[in-house]
Order: C-alpha cells, then sequence, then structure tokens
C-alpha cells in the first residue's frame, strides 16, 4: 500500500507540474506567432513567473521521499519510466538555482524577440550582447549540472538526448564528416543541368499546398492548428500540437518542406496514448528521436520518388503551371545538391554538415575555445572550409536559427542523430510494411503512421532514446542505415 500511495502522489505532483510547462509552451507559441511586439517585456516576465513555480514544484523534497518509499521491482516498464524520470527532473532542478532558472526563461523570451528585429536587419551587433547573456547564463547552468570527468557541455546536451556525451556525438560526427564532405564533392561533380521550378506561388495558394500535406500525413487537425512564423517550429502535445510554417514567394519548397517537417514533430505528439497524458515517461523519449519522426517525413519519404507520383498532379492542381512536365522532373527538383546557405534549405547531403558546424561551435563556446565576440568569424571560416562559399549576410549565416536565442544549447546536433534514427528506422519500416512505396506513391500513409504510433509515438518515454531504438530496429543505432541511404540516392 505504502508503495503504491508514494507512486499515485509521485504521478498527480508531475501531472499539475508537466500542465504549467504546457501553459510555458502556450506562451512560447502565442509570443512566435500573434504577440504584438511590444508584449516582449510582459511575456518575458510572465516566462520567469512560470518558470520560477515550476522550478520550485521541481524541487519539493516530497519527490524524493516518494521515490525512496517505492519498490521498483513491483512496476512495470511505463512505472519504471515515471520513476526514473521523476527522479531526473528532480536531480536537474536541485542542481539549479531558482533565480538562475527564473532568469533563463526571462532572457530566452527577451533574446527570442531580439534576434527577429537583429535578423530582419541584419544587424549581428544588436543581437550580440542576448546572446553574450544568454550564453553566460547556460555556463552557469553547465556549471551547476556539471559532474566528475564530464565536460560542462554534457550538462546541456543531456538536457536533450538524455544520457547522450559530447565525446559520444563528437566521436560519431567526425567520422561521418569526412565522408559527407566526400560524397557532397562527388555528387556535385557530376552534376547535370536540371529544369527549374517556375509558376506563380502566391501565399494563399502555399498555405493551401500545406494544408494538402498535413491530410497526406494524417495530421489530426481536430488536435492541432497550422500558423506562420519566421522559423517555423512545433508547439503542444497530444490533444493540441500546432504546427508554423512561413511562406517564400519564390520557393514555395521552403514551405512545403517546413510544413512536413513540423507534421513530423506534431504527429508524435498526437500520437501518445492518452493515459500517459502529463506524466513523466509520457514525454519524449529524446529530441533526437523527435527530429526522426520529422526528417523522416520530409526526406526519406517526402523527397522520395514514389512521393512525386502523388506530390506531382497536387502542385500543378494548386498552382497550375509550375514549369515541370513530370514526377521524374520534380523528383530531380527536391533532390538538387547545391550549396546553399541556409540548414532548413538544405540537401540531404549537405544538412548534417549545417549541424556539425553549429556543434562544433557550441563546444567551443563551453569549453573556453571561441568568445561570443569572434563566433561570426568563426561560423564565417567554418562554412567557408566545408561548403566553399562565403557567407554574404547575417541572415545567412550566424542569425538565421532561433535556437541560441533561445538558451537552446546542446538542441543542434540532436538533428543529425534524427537523421541516424531515420534511416534506422525507415529501413526496418520499409522491411515490415508490404508493397511501402506503393503507399506512397498513391499518398495512402495511413500504415505508415500506424507503424510509427505503434513503435515509436506510443511509447512516450518509457525507454531511452538507444534502448526504444534497439527494441525497434533489433540493433544499436549507428550512421551505416543513414550513410547507405544517403550514397544510394544521390550516387
Amino acid at each position: 500500500m505504502k508503495n503504491q500511495e508514494a507512486y499515485d502522489n509521485l504521478v498527480a505532483h508531475f501531472k499539475r507540474t508537466i500542465a504549467l510547462n504546457q501553459i510555458a509552451g502556450l506562451l512560447s507559441w502565442d509570443q512566435e506567432t500573434v504577440m504584438p511586439k511590444d508584449g516582449a517585456g510582459a511575456r518575458a516576465e510572465q516566462s520567469a513567473a512560470l518558470a520560477a513555480v515550476v522550478h520550485a514544484r521541481n524541487i519539493d523534497p516530497d519527490i524524493g521521499e516518494w521515490c525512496a518509499n517505492i519498490d521498483e521491482v513491483l512496476l512495470n516498464d511505463e512505472q519504471k519510466g515515471n520513476v526514473r524520470e521523476a527522479r531526473r527532473i528532480h536531480r536537474r532542478a536541485m542542481q539549479i538555482p531558482g533565480k538562475l532558472a527564473e532568469e533563463l526563461a526571462r532572457s530566452a523570451a527577451l533574446g527570442q524577440g531580439i534576434w527577429v528585429q537583429a535578423r530582419d536587419g541584419e544587424d549581428i551587433a544588436a543581437f550580440l550582447p542576448a546572446l553574450a547573456n544568454m550564453v553566460s547564463l547556460k555556463r552557469q547552468e553547465a556549471q551547476c549540472l556539471k559532474t566528475e570527468g564530464a565536460s560542462l557541455y554534457d550538462g546541456l546536451l543531456d538536457e536533450f538526448e538524455p544520457g547522450m556525451k559530447t565525446f559520444e556525438l563528437s566521436h560519431l560526427f567526425d567520422n561521418m564528416r569526412p565522408q559527407l564532405i566526400a560524397l557532397c564533392e562527388e555528387v556535385t561533380a557530376g552534376n547535370k543541368k536540371i529544369k527549374h521550378l517556375d509558376g506563380k506561388f502566391g501565399e494563399e495558394k502555399q498555405m493551401e499546398m500545406a494544408r494538402r500535406l498535413t491530410h497526406v500525413f494524417n495530421y489530426d487537425w481536430h488536435a492541432g492548428r497550422l500558423d506562420k512564423a519566421v522559423h517555423p517550429f512545433s508547439s503542444g502535445y497530444r490533444g493540441d500540437a500546432r504546427i508554423t510554417t512561413r511562406v517564400d514567394i519564390k520557393n514555395p519548397f521552403d514551405c512545403m518542406y517546413s510544413t512536413i517537417h513540423e507534421i513530423g514533430h506534431a504527429n508524435y505528439e498526437q500520437g501518445r496514448l492518452e493515459g500517459m497524458d502529463r506524466t513523466p515517461a509520457g514525454g519524449y523519449a529524446s529530441m533526437g528521436i523527435h527530429e526522426s519522426q520529422s526528417r523522416m517525413l520530409e526526406n526519406q519519404i517526402g523527397r522520395s520518388r514514389p512521393f512525386m507520383d502523388w506530390l506531382y498532379p497536387q502542385m500543378c492542381e494548386v498552382f497550375g503551371d509550375i514549369g515541370l512536365t513530370s514526377p521524374d522532373e520534380l523528383f530531380a527538383v527536391v533532390n538538387q545538391v547545391s550549396t546553399g546557405f541556409i540548414r532548413t534549405d538544405a540537401d540531404e547531403l549537405h544538412y548534417n554538415l549545417h549541424v556539425l558546424l553549429r556543434f562544433d561551435l557550441e563546444k567551443a563556446l563551453f569549453a573556453d575555445d571561441l568568445r561570443v565576440n569572434d563566433l561570426e568569424a568563426a561560423w564565417n571560416d567554418r562554412f567557408e572550409a566545408d561548403f566553399g562559399k562565403v557567407i554574404d549576410r547575417p541572415s545567412n549565416g550566424l542569425l538565421q536559427d532561433v535556437h541560441w536565442s533561445c538558451g537552446a544549447f546542446g538542441y543542434f546536433p540532436t538533428y543529425s542523430l534524427g537523421n541516424i534514427y531515420a534511416g534506422e528506422l525507415f529501413k526496418v519500416m520499409g522491411q515490415q510494411i508490404n508493397g511501402m512505396e506503393d503507399k506512397i506513391a498513391y499518398g495512402e500513409m495511413e500504415s505508415l503512421s500506424s507503424w510509427l504510433r505503434i513503435n515509436i509515438h506510443s511509447r512516450g518515454n518509457v525507454y531511452r532514446a538507444p534502448e526504444l531504438m534497439e527494441k525497434v530496429c533489433g540493433r544499436k543505432p549507428g550512421m551505416n542505415a543513414l550513410m547507405d541511404y544517403l550514397r544510394d540516392k544521390f550516387s
């Protein structure tokens, strides 16, 4: 009885705390979509106040007492996951002073608005003070979280990819980078001239195309909505998983593939089991797993040759003449390999190089090997070395991503982890779903969505990412499946 009572009290406590975190998510969504510009100051104070309340709940000494009174031998996997995550949240919160947690939330809310204005004005100098302040705060947080033998960056990485260590990622990415660069050089050297997309791509038509994509990928409109943002993102939980996109009238693919990417995130949220709502193990396994859902929909499925059979007539119906005459030509266009500036627009070969650039700069910042004032020069030098191009303006370089303004250091490497996980999952999914390519060609995605719901979404955070991947794929995740997929597709 004591065991059950302690467990019930623990879960009830976190249900209330997670509800408060969901409110914080709504505040952030509002800020990035519809909040008036002059509301930033008030929003920062609201976010800070809410963060203080959440932090106080997460350091509640009752959490430790409840966990101590639970005999995990008597628990099933889901219950063990709840206790494991409760301990993890409690431990991290106990290491971070309440005032620091509050200031981090305040600075993230202010920093996001400063970044938007600096990006619009191509003004690095206007952003650097806010960035320097955020780096200082995150260094303080990382110092609080640091354990013996660990790097300062480990504590930040652990927030997004629990259990992952910097040296593991460095080893993985250091092996990937030369292979990616060599493959990029091989493919671009053999590039043939292809047709270009041509037509009228007004905002209303692009949003109509985005809505069609939500339907074909089984996004539940009863549990979500589609809006516009400067930097597309997904926000919410099972019954309220919202997505955003952006519109460039010269490039409809930006809107289309941003939408597909965010649908992947939202489908993960919508696919959770109702009984796991607002429980510690009811969240996502890791951001790498989250990104795998988006990157798979965006690339392995959304840029596949079979999907062009569905996408080509849809684009012709919405936009009219698009300057292409067949699904084959569309396939060539959406998979064209070129050295662009923008990570979110990058082809599959260059994308991970964008991520590795950011990962290495983050490591250098938190290892005291790089100062914030030197960050733009370091970015530009690394970009020229890996991509062979010179950054022409800040919005194509240091100012292109929102993540650092909000303090999300440690997030970027999860994009490449997501690609690695997606490579593994897509390979197994193709082996287990009969006629998968035909289903994709006809826009019949239900069996694919169902496979992901059963194997990934419904399991929440019961298992950590490596264990979940091993259960689904029958092996530990590695980069071989991704690299094989890239070579097969582009070579």
